[in-house]
């Protein structure tokens, strides 16, 4: 983990707070609007913070700004084409640049630029980036005042907010029309501040699950009939994954139980692979004592009475007849051991009936928290990158997480794990 961001004090400037961004790598996206001028100094004084600048520009940002003076500051080549003509490699470009960034701030982001960040658009390296990027992006809009106060821009500024992005409010002002009102770009002493204080909280959240064990189960099983065939569902494993991850950055000790999956193992998580509905059981309760349980992993609820030796042979025109039997309930055997310190998370994938049939399993299993998802939502479930959730509580209260990224909700249900253990110890 790099150093966290902090303040520190000077001794040459009357005890001035300067800001440290010493080791942080800010992707500076520049939009075509006027207040675009104000980025050569928004670049100086994050060079002088300490970070490292790339920055990102619109073709139409050129207009009021040259890219060589951008250059020159942040000393690095300056980029706007999704593929530019003097770098090998570069259609992955904006994948790199997301994974390399700690922080991508767009200012100024103008109404047009707001719209396609909202819509998902991408037609240059700056809308390019912010699809990929895995990193807290900050929008700083600049405009008129009727376009910022315009329905559709309000409307598309809301929907960032959802995606999780940060909107930094313009100022109130003098604007280059003539009038006064609010869409003037912050200065860029706020804007850098502002940088700082959603790294810091960043870093705060990283570290509110230092000491803990978290145990994650992720991705199907497989109940074999044959040698050659056998029963099992289409769940990838990313939901758990994302979870693991997550757990890991901030702070954990994960242990990360899965059923077959093709996705890397995450760093510094310690996996263990099972194929079958017993064998997750058994690994499960190996690391029974975690002070955080997330069952994640989409488990058979049968498995077949025998598996045959050889594969089975179509004979005739008769039928294949199976007899299944109930597989062991890892969630209910947790839940029926539950320490008072420990957080149990269940996951409940149902079709009908979702929020009666969720809240009846968090009383029956002894749930503190149960998230629900529906395999006929848009953008839900299985092999998804994305997923709809609703966290239930035991009281029963819901609360709908929408559709976002599985590393999104992974964060905000370790946010829900993280609250109703503070509440645990203060009741205490």
């Amino acid at each position: 983990m790099r150093i966290p961001t902090r303040t520190r004090r000077s001794n040459l400037d009357n005890e001035k707070t300067v800001t440290d961004l010493s080791d942080r790598n800010i992707i500076l996206g520049v939009t075509g609007g006027i207040a675009a001028y104000k980025s050569a100094e928004l670049v100086r004084l994050l060079k002088k913070a300490g970070a490292t600048v790339q920055v990102v520009m619109t073709p139409d940002a050129t207009r009021f700004i040259g890219p060589l003076t951008l250059g020159t500051l942040s000393e690095r080549e300056v980029l706007m084409e999704i593929f530019p003509e003097n770098e090998s490699g570069s259609w992955t470009k904006h994948v790199s640049l997301g994974l390399w960034a700690d922080l991508f701030v767009v200012a100024p982001a103008t109404a047009q630029t707001v719209g396609k960040l909202a819509h998902g658009l991408c037609d240059s390296m700056l809308t390019a980036v912010a699809l990929a990027a895995r990193c807290p992006i900050l929008v700083c809009p600049a405009m008129d005042h009727d376009m910022f106060v315009h329905p559709a821009t309000q409307s598309n500024l809301e929907t960032l907010e959802e995606y999780g992005y940060v909107v930094m409010p313009p100022d109130r002002g003098e604007l280059a029309s003539g009038l006064v009102g609010q869409g003037r770009l912050p200065e860029p002493e706020a804007i850098v501040e502002r940088i700082a204080r959603e790294l810091q909280q960043r870093i705060e959240a990283c570290e509110d699950l230092v000491g803990m064990k978290v145990l994650v189960t992720a991705g199907p099983t497989r109940e074999s009939i044959d040698p050659v065939r056998f029963l099992t569902n289409h769940s990838s494993g990313k939901m758990g994954f994302a979870l693991a991850i997550a757990a890991r950055l901030r702070g954990a000790h994960v242990v990360l139980v899965s059923g077959p999956s093709d996705l890397p193992s995450p760093t510094g998580v310690e996996r263990i692979d099972v194929t079958t509905a017993n064998e997750m059981y058994q690994a499960v309760i190996r690391h029974r004592d975690a002070d955080v349980v997330i069952m994640a992993a989409a488990v058979a609820d049968y498995t077949t009475e025998s598996t045959a030796s050889s594969k089975i042979k179509k004979e005739g025109d008769g039928d294949l007849v199976l007899t299944l039997h109930r597989t062991r309930d890892i969630l209910a055997e947790l839940g029926r051991s539950k320490e008072p310190e420990q957080t149990l998370v269940g996951f409940a994938l149902e079709t009908d009936n979702e929020i009666d049939n969720a809240r009846r399993k968090i009383a029956e299993k002894n749930l503190d928290l149960i998230a629900l998802n529906n395999p006929k939502d848009k953008g839900a479930a299985f092999r998804h990158d994305t997923n709809r959730v609703r966290l239930i509580d035991r009281d029963g209260a819901v609360e709908d997480l929408g559709t976002k990224s599985k590393d999104d909700i992974a964060n905000l249900i370790l946010d829900r794990v993280v609250s109703i253990r503070l509440v645990g110890e203060v009741s205490e």
